[in-house]
């Protein structure tokens, strides 16, 4: 059986490299032959900041299988797979080489084809697919990896495209265009520069094209992304006064209905409890990792400010000052907001000179780094790790953003609770990758200057999510 096989072949290669080994090796080889075997759906989450070793114990039983696969990998661990962990396999045992076939189309006869998340959503539309069964090592960007390959964005080019490719219907072709200029440019500035488009914003537009053909790239996309799981916002350059069109999914695998039916899928990621991707997996396990056992100190005052107090920059500004203070190492701050970003990052630097930074990947031994979520959980792997993390704000997505108010809609619009299913979960991922670092070899300590931390009832969702973690209740030099 291939569970069998796969164990004693992780056990003899674990054997041979003598490293120290991650606790779950045997169990993660053992589930994933198990559902290669089935053709069944996984999903396996592992503990946030796992170290990538968990490779070779999912690599095993598929070198082992015989049933055609697909991996889904993103550029960073597409890199780590053919640079490291492939060799890694082969070196320690030559029979087990993993032939990948690369490219946007493979032959039926290659076995395992590695793609991309804009690979696998052209193949899935053009049917080359076939039978073959789905390995995703990143379950917790997939979401966000999948929308960025459906999304149509249109550029001012693609507008001047249109109408030579359409001559006869030019006038109505800039009418149009002049409406939704008027819409864009008159909506209230927003410091994200994006503007909520409505569905009767699009719809002229939408119905004169159905009377046109053919039509250059990419308007047949924008026209087949129709319907309530779909939504718009256009991109302002207040400079040029121009704006790009985009076209994004709500839910990715939604608009992907059948992707993973009838078919065996194994997903690996860092997720956080509640975050279901909207799959039903036959099997599903948390696997811990034994460094995240050490308590994590936490310091998170009782009686906070709320982010919409009047007075809650000034109180940024003093906590951090107090944070930093006696800091001997990096320290990195939080803070989705831009205006109080901004505000932040000059009252420190007025305080502390030269060590503050603005998301930066050069920062002094002893800089202060002030950040948005997206930007530390992108570059955390280039910096050194922090002595401590400081969150101004927890990482909830703003309503502001057109994509997040759209999704939050249609949770409502369906009965849901749309923050505890929708904002919370993704809220609670984020928060648990871009803390994880500071598990490691107890590098430091974590202070939570949200008082919605203490002042909401989810608040201990957050801190569950948190756990293992000591209450600091008093500063102390680092």
């Amino acid at each position: 059986m291939l569970e069998a096989r796969a164990h004693q072949q992780l056990k003899d290669l674990l054997r041979q490299e003598g490293s120290a080994p991650w606790p779950h090796h045997l169990s993660l080889s053992r589930l994933v032959a198990r559902s290669l075997r089935r053709s069944d759906h996984t999903l396996v989450r592992l503990a946030p900041g796992s170290e990538p070793s968990w490779w070779i114990s999912l690599l095993v039983p598929l070198a082992l299988s015989e049933c055609p696969l697909a991996i889904v990998v993103g550029e960073a661990q597409r890199q780590r797979l053919l640079q490291v962990e492939l060799p890694r396999l082969a070196k320690a045992e030559p029979s087990m080489a993993l032939p990948c076939f690369e490219g946007d189309r493979a032959p039926e006869d290659a076995r395992v084809w590695l793609l991309n998340h804009q690979q696998l959503v052209a193949a899935w539309q053009k049917g080359w697919l076939g039978e073959r069964q789905l390995v995703i090592p990143e379950a917790e960007q997939l979401d966000t990896l999948l929308r960025q390959a459906l999304e149509v964005v249109v550029t001012p080019q693609h507008w001047d495209q249109l109408r030579r490719a359409q001559p006869a219907a030019e006038s109505s072709l800039l009418s149009l265009h002049q409406r939704l200029n008027r819409r864009v440019l008159s909506a209230p500035h927003r410091p994200n520069q994006l503007v909520a488009l409505a569905p009767d914003d699009e719809a002229p537009l939408r119905h004169l094209l159905q009377l046109l053909s053919p039509l250059p790239a990419p308007w047949p996309d924008w026209l087949a992304a129709k319907g309530a799981g779909w939504t718009s916002w256009a991109q302002l350059n207040p400079q040029l006064l121009q704006w790009q069109l985009h076209r994004h999914p709500l839910e990715p695998l939604a608009v992907l209905r059948g992707l993973l039916e009838r078919r065996g899928a194994v997903l690996l990621g860092q997720l956080a409890p509640g975050s279901e991707l909207g799959l039903q997996p036959v099997v599903e396990l948390n696997l811990g990792d034994a460094p995240l056992a050490d308590p994590l100190p936490l310091f998170a005052p009782l009686l906070q400010p709320l982010p919409n107090s009047p007075n809650y920059g000034q109180h940024l500004l003093e906590q951090s000052r107090r944070l930093i203070l006696g800091q001997a190492g990096l320290t990195v701050v939080l803070i989705d907001d831009d205006a109080l970003r901004l505000g932040l990052t000059s009252g420190l630097a007025a305080e502390f000179g030269s060590r503050v930074v603005h998301e930066s990947t050069a920062p002094e031994g002893n800089g202060v780094i002030c950040a948005r979520w997206c930007w530390w959980l992108e570059q955390q792997a280039r910096l050194p790790l922090p002595s401590q993390i400081v969150i101004a704000l927890l990482p909830i997505a703003s309503l502001e953003d057109p994509l997040t108010a759209a999704r939050v809609m249609a949770l409502r619009q369906g009965g849901r609770d749309w923050f505890r299913e929708g904002l919370l979960p993704d809220a609670l991922t984020r928060l648990q990758l871009g803390v994880a670092g500071l598990r490691r070899e107890g590098a430091g300590r974590l202070a939570v200057l949200d008082g919605r931390l203490r002042g909401r009832s989810w608040g201990r969702q957050v801190l569950a999510a948190l756990e293992p973690w000591i209450n600091l209740t008093r500063l102390l030099p680092h």
